[in-house]
């Protein structure tokens, strides 16, 4: 597999020059989008107990209390807590995806951190040989993205702490920022630039 390094002059116009904010925009939408959303809360009619009016209405000299279950007592219920029922979602523009995408693999070109390569195929399905192609490269750890991935290939990246192998319909400004250096089959970088 011939690896070549993508220059900044081989670069679309379109991919120069791009606003950074665009990136923090569209990584910040991605993260909210990844939240679990599980947090949640009991209120007072839900916490077990309290049936039970805990002392008299008058005469004792301290407050009135209908039940040991509000949220002014401990171990009753909370007041305006969680209730699983947040939308964390972000919207961002699908044109602000596209320009964090290329501002994202500006910045790994400006760092001589773009690989481009014919074609990313493990025939023998071994992790082994996956790990021999990765250590070529002297990363420290690789975004793979393929047209698409075939059984074999899939086997021997899948085990690889290192490496990540994603078809081209996943790549995205948030994964090509998040790993140190990304390797693209040449079929999807045509298509990219082209696109641009």
């Amino acid at each position: 597999m011939s690896t070549t390094v993508i220059k900044r002059d081989e670069l679309p116009e379109s991919f120069l020059g791009t606003n950074p904010h665009n990136l923090y925009l569209y990584c910040k939408a991605y993260a909210s989008g990844l939240r679990a959303n599980t947090a949640k809360t009991k209120t007072r009619s839900e916490v077990r107990g309290g049936g039970k009016k805990p002392w008299a209405q008058k005469g004792g000299g301290r407050a009135r209390a209908g039940s040991l279950r509000s949220p002014v007592f401990v171990g009753g219920g909370v007041a305006f807590g969680p209730k699983n029922n947040r939308n964390y979602k972000q919207k961002v523009n699908k044109k602000q995806k596209k320009l964090a995408l290329y501002y994202a693999l500006e910045q790994l070109v400006k760092n001589e951190k773009l690989f481009v390569v014919d074609n990313v195929t493990i025939e023998s399905g071994k992790t082994k040989d996956a790990k021999t192609f990765v250590d070529s490269l002297g990363q420290r750890d690789v975004l793979i993205v393929k047209e698409l991935i075939d059984d074999k290939t899939f086997l021997a990246f899948r085990n690889l702490q290192n490496a990540y192998l994603v078809e081209s319909n996943e790549l995205n400004a948030y994964l090509a920022a998040a790993y140190h250096s990304v390797v693209i089959e040449k079929a999807v970088w045509d298509k990219l630039t082209k696109e641009s």
